[in-house]
């Protein structure tokens, strides 16, 4: 008669099936970079910031929706926040990019949503301000409005986002643990050939370095040469661009916030890391790639009155000289950001009966544990 199985061995059994229904990448045992990430890993770990999404999944071709970042939960055109939008590639229909980079600052939530849905959810968001209290005498508003196309798995032509959607995607918004992957705006995206999405991560500051918070969220579609943790995933997969298996068109709206008292120059430099972030996942921000990052500082002694009586504005900023730190925090963010988009898509069939398979996570996960990236 054969012994039974100790609980033990019944644990060692039940543990890869575990892994396989989590969906980030440090539920694996993988870590990118050296900094810690906050207690959720998303950008909601920036204090205050808001997260909200509409998402449009039905029938057979609809595959689109709306992801919404507020960088507070006050009236944001009366207490604006210091801002700056750094553009990677720019074959993209990025809505507010001039007034930010004339003034410095934003006003209003941070929209994403698909390629020819921008002026719908511009109106929406215009709309939204200028019913907000103490509003009342508002003529301008500046909306800031990102987007990727999704029209290979979302009929894009059949601009079905409107602006109830954005809206409910405003009400949404809410703090703590947010959902990734076909979520809002991520729920048509492809990202290196396989279903990419909505990635969210952080990365919190030593002490010595200030302690302060850097938060990313993506919305994935673009492609490349995947690489996981360093390792080369899309070659040994032999699915990457130059094979044609898949277009590195697209492209990847990166949002970076923190509570670190920035002003506009300095949240640009921190923009442009977002992009070495993006290219350690292989990302390549080829010709027809829409790479923009958008960048605002939370901090509350920053924050610009829509008016004042002083024309003089004293408020804190950091020295050019403390911002290595949030430099390595805003490239390890965007980094994993990414590819917490990718291991929490799955498979999807959308328009005219187009499917995007899910990244094989049994296959990359032994290539990370063939690799020493998991124990």
């Amino acid at each position: 008669m054969s012994k039974p199985k100790s609980s033990l061995s019944f644990l060692f059994l039940l543990i890869p099936l575990l892994m396989l229904s989590q969906n980030r990448l440090r539920d694996y045992g993988v870590e990118i970079g050296v900094l810690q990430p906050g207690t959720l890993n998303a950008i909601t770990d920036v204090p205050g910031v808001q997260v909200g999404h509409t998402t449009r999944n039905e029938g057979e071709n609809i595959r689109t929706g709306v992801t919404a970042i507020l960088p507070h939960s006050g009236n944001i055109f009366q207490e604006k926040v210091p801002a700056a939008i750094y553009v990677g590639n720019g074959f993209g229909k990025l809505a507010g990019y001039t007034q930010v980079k004339e003034l410095g600052n934003l006003e209003t939530p941070i929209i994403l949503t698909n390629t020819l849905s921008v002026s719908t959810a511009a109106n929406a968001v215009i709309g939204y301000t200028l019913n907000l209290p103490k509003n009342e005498n508002v003529r301008s508003v500046n909306a800031v409005i990102g987007e990727t196309n999704d029209g290979y798995l979302n009929d894009i032509r059949g601009r079905h986002v409107t602006e109830a959607d954005v809206l409910q995607a405003i009400k949404n918004a809410k703090n703590g643990a947010m959902t990734e992957g076909s979520v809002g705006a991520g729920t048509g995206t492809i990202c290196f050939g396989f279903k990419g999405g909505i990635g969210t991560s952080s990365r919190i500051l030593p002490k010595k370095s200030g302690g302060y918070t850097v938060g990313v969220l993506v919305q994935s579609n673009f492609g490349g040469v995947l690489q996981v943790a360093g390792v080369e995933v899309g070659k040994k997969l032999e699915h990457y661009s130059d094979t044609f298996k898949y277009s590195p068109d697209g492209s990847c709206m990166m949002v970076v916030l923190t509570d670190a008292p920035l002003d506009s120059r300095n949240l640009e430099r921190l923009a442009k890391r977002a992009m070495l972030g993006l290219s350690r996942t292989g990302g390549i921000a080829s010709n027809g790639s829409g790479d923009y990052v958008i960048a605002v500082s939370t901090a509350e002694a920053c924050r610009i009155p829509y008016e004042s009586e002083n024309p003089i504005q004293n408020v804190p900023t950091l020295r050019n000289e403390a911002m290595t730190a949030l430099f390595l925090a805003t490239i390890e963010a965007t980094e994993e950001a990414i590819l917490n988009s990718l291991f929490a898509g799955e498979t999807l069939i959308g328009r005219d009966g187009h499917k995007i398979e899910a990244l094989p996570k049994e296959k990359v996960l032994e290539m990370l544990k063939e690799a020493g990236k998991i124990d």
